[in-house]
């Protein structure tokens, strides 16, 4: 009996990264208004659900509002430049253009969209359900587990993203997904303003894992093992209390809440409405045709429907396989 995908969106992220990716072209709305990041954002979820043929698809955002980790620490995120007013433009409708074009669509109040793939990986897996996280940040690796996986999409754009399940992560860092949590507290995440302890990068936290386990068991290691494991200069700053302090707020900051309030899978399914995906999308100058074809009838496109060539073949990271084979030109959507 096939295992019902659910396919989960990180919608703040690849929002900004299908923003860079087209700042070139800039494509605008008819009456001036950014468009291009909106029209990216729909083409990564209609390539995914292209390749993977998910069951159901879910997208979430940040609340653009609110923080409950920045109240928990000022300085979570409080180096960033503010964002480009196009930018934000696009940010702001996104979620609302996706919940009228039928998709399933989630803000939380003072959390945040990883908070959004936490929570639904543990409902798809209370369900029985596989889940893939759509995102272009590390931080879903922490969720990777037999029936989660990550489809990271990175500088490239889709061509160049990367499936990666749990057999492909330690492929990838040589940590387990158990102890990525602990790998990413340890260097920090300059990203978020969150500091590491001091000569700990990626090779260093590695080491560290690998040859104890977990934070908890090199704490209680012997000096000299500490030492063989990781080095003197940074056995010496991993001793030091502060470290402790700062992989706790590290971990705190980091961890992703998996019990928030969403739609059942049922509001989640596929297939969408064509004509209401294209209407929420043409209402925004946004016109996408056979492209969107997994979303809504599920039937594919002729191949005379899209000639451009598929630029590099995707990569999967072992585990998770489509479950049909891509037709020529299939992933090339624009």
């Amino acid at each position: 009996m096939r295992v019902p995908v659910l396919l989960v969106l990180d919608g703040n992220s690849l929002l900004h990264r299908a923003y860079h990716a087209g700042a070139a072209e800039g494509h605008l709305a008819p009456d001036g208004s950014p468009i291009w990041a909106l029209r990216g954002l729909v083409g990564y979820l209609a390539r995914a659900a292209a390749h993977l043929r998910p069951d159901a698809v879910l997208v979430g955002f940040d609340c653009p509002v609110s923080s409950a980790r920045r109240t928990s620490y000022p300085g979570y995120k409080a180096h960033r430049p503010d964002k480009p007013a196009d930018l934000t433009a696009q940010l702001e409708v996104a979620p609302a253009m996706l919940a009228e074009a039928g998709v399933c669509t989630v803000v939380p109040p003072a959390y945040e969209a990883d908070d959004v793939l936490a929570s639904a990986a543990a409902a798809a897996r209370r369900d029985g359900w596989q889940s893939v996280l759509m995102t272009s940040d590390r931080d879903a690796f922490a969720l990777i587990g037999p029936d989660t996986s990550v489809l990271r999409v990175r500088n490239g754009g889709f061509d160049e993203a990367t499936l990666i399940d749990a057999d492909g992560l330690p492929a990838l860092y040589g940590v387990q997904p158990t102890q990525y949590r602990d790998f990413a507290a340890l260097r920090g995440d300059p990203s978020d303003n969150l500091t590491g302890i001091r000569r700990f990068g990626a090779t260093t936290a590695r080491k560290l894992l690998s040859t104890f386990g977990t934070v908890e068991a090199a704490w209680q290691a012997a000096p000299d093992a500490l030492r063989a494991a990781v080095g003197d200069h940074a056995a010496g700053f991993f001793a030091d209390p502060a470290a402790r302090e700062i992989v706790a707020r590290n971990r705190r900051l980091m961890s992703m809440r998996d019990d928030l309030a969403l739609p059942g899978l049922a509001a989640a399914r596929l297939p969408l409405s064509y004509a209401t995906v294209r209407q929420a999308l043409r209402a925004r100058g946004i016109n996408l045709g056979p492209s969107l074809w997994a979303l809504v009838d599920g039937t594919p496109p002729p191949a005379e429907a899209d000639q451009t060539p598929e630029l590099r073949p995707w990569v999967f990271r072992s585990g998770l396989k489509a479950r049909r084979d891509p037709i020529p030109g299939q992933l090339s959507l624009f």
